[in-house]
């Protein structure tokens, strides 16, 4: 999952649009591009102008911390507890080199990008006078930009329950926090992140999207909600749930406040829009970034007034990973990731329904395994349960263009392994393998080599029928116990294939 942030400025994520997938180049002994079906989806299952791509980000691989007058994110607060930089403090002029260098060599290489301006926002005014720099510096190549990324992780993560900077929560919940009050703090941390990503937003549009022909949106990160049973009551904790980590954002941006249940249940906990703000964040977006990556099942929670007052509890809803001892899907390496592929197709067609149809991109989709540097290279470079992720996901994101969602592009989480927040270097999302005990030498695992053949413009429309599957692989908790291909795969011989009678 993602966090950015880079003090050139905190210049924090840049999405790279695989145009060309000619330079990934690697051997990986018997694995074919061709697995997984490339010759019925790939790019050309998709509408003409799609963009495909990675999703990177600046804090958490480029490192530097102290180079070329970088000056401490809220990150490097957090766990060195550095002060704050601001812009009025003066520029650095290495950092803004260092992304011109950065951007120029993209284009130069026939790469577009998305760009974000920064995840971690605390002062408006702050935030407006540092994009302003971003939009005066980099706007004569930027056409994407994305103004904040996740806020929800922001505001729940670093004041609901702790986990992230600045890891403030209620002492009484007895989440480790030393400080904070969890029953407000979130919902100000959201309400001021709604109108920094407004003012942004109409400095933009008002002083340089003319001239510069960008357009800006942001990024929110949702779940897809399953109720727990038909009953009514779980159909309505699923609805509030969505409402809680989707609708916080998206209402505001849609329709000018948040959603009726967050009113009602927060009350006078939640900040009120003035009506100048909400004339301000309402249609603040050209744009919808989307970040899926799991699904949850939603349980209704009935009210006690013994409860304190809380972001975690305020929904009245427990999510769960499984129900009746079954999980929703087989795990990934971190604890809150469960694979739930039909997930991004029923939550692209909620926000189709519910927010009138907005042009998305989905920004992030990934999954992660656990560092073990113990395996041979060859081993970690096998990531067949990603190549397995996206597979499905796209052809659930097929679906739901099919549908008539109006998604643009799709950005896999991530470009490369790298420092993942809390979990530290413990799991790996990349597509591509970091060594970090050998000069932080790359290499491609499979993951890559099947999007450098995805992306091959060569294969046939999709229509119709696909078994499951083109070959023998990891079958999640059943492991290599049992044989679904059409293909055999002889594990113990450099994975050589023969052609059962089903595939001939």
């Amino acid at each position: 999952m993602a966090f950015r942030a880079h003090d050139l400025m905190m210049l924090s994520c840049i999405l790279v649009l695989v145009s060309s997938a000619s330079h990934c180049k690697a051997d990986c002994g018997a694995f074919k591009p061709g697995d997984y079906d490339t010759a019925s989806l790939n790019r050309s299952s998709f509408p003409a102008g799609f963009l495909f791509g990675t999703a990177s980000s600046a804090y958490q691989c480029e490192g530097a911390a102290n180079e070329d007058g970088r000056g401490p994110s809220i990150w490097d607060h957090f766990t060195h507890k550095y002060p704050e930089g601001k812009v009025k403090g003066g520029i650095n002029k290495e950092g803004v080199q260092y992304y011109n260098n950065l951007i120029n060599e993209l284009l130069a290489h026939g790469l577009g990008f998305l760009l974000i301006l920064i995840y971690l926002c605390v002062y408006i005014d702050d935030f407006r006078d540092y994009a302003e720099v971003c939009f005066k510096e980099f706007g004569d190549r930027v056409k994407h930009w994305i103004t904040l990324n996740e806020p929800w992780t922001y505001s729940v993560g670093g004041y609901a329950n702790g986990q992230l900077a600045p890891g403030r929560c209620s002492d009484w919940q007895m989440l480790n926090c030393t400080s904070g009050d969890s029953g407000t703090e979130p919902y100000i941390v959201g309400h001021n992140q709604l109108l920094a990503h407004a003012n942004v937003s109409k400095l933009y549009k008002d002083k340089y999207q003319a001239s510069q022909k960008g357009v800006i949106g942001i990024t929110l990160v949702s779940h897809w909600m399953v109720p727990y049973s038909d009953e009514k009551h779980n159909q309505n904790a699923r609805r509030r749930a969505l409402d809680w980590m989707l609708g916080w954002f998206l209402d505001p941006i849609t329709y000018g406040n948040y959603p009726h249940s967050m009113r009602l249940l927060v009350g006078k906990r939640l900040p009120k829009f003035t009506k100048e703000q909400s004339l301000l964040v309402k249609g603040s977006f050209d744009f919808l970034g989307l970040n899926y990556y799991t699904s949850n099942y939603a349980k209704y929670m009935p009210y006690s007034n013994a409860l304190n007052s809380s972001y975690l509890t305020d929904a009245r809803t427990n999510l769960s990973t499984e129900r009746n001892g079954i999980p929703i899907g087989p795990r990934a390496a971190s604890r809150w990731l469960f694979v739930y592929p039909s997930g991004l197709h029923s939550l692209l067609m909620y926000v189709k329904t519910k927010y009138q149809n907005p042009l998305i991109y989905i920004t992030e989709n990934g999954i992660d395994e656990f560092n073990n540097s113990t395996l041979p290279l060859e081993h970690q470079l096998a990531d067949c349960m990603r190549i397995n992720y996206y597979y499905r996901h796209l052809l659930y994101l097929y679906k739901a263009i099919k549908d008539g969602v109006n998604v643009r592009g799709y950005f896999a989480w991530s470009l490369l392994d790298n420092f993942e927040w809390s979990w530290g270097y413990t799991v790996r999302f990349g597509i591509n393998y970091v060594d970090y005990k050998n000069g932080l030498k790359r290499y491609p695992k499979q993951s890559a080599i099947w999007f450098k053949s995805f992306l091959n413009e060569d294969g046939v429309n999709m229509e119709g029928y696909f078994a499951w599957s083109f070959l023998d692989n990891f079958e999640w908790e059943d492991g290599y116990t049992v044989h679904f291909g059409i293909n055999y795969m002889d594990c113990d011989n450099r994975l050589k294939r023969y052609p059962k009678h089903s595939s001939i």
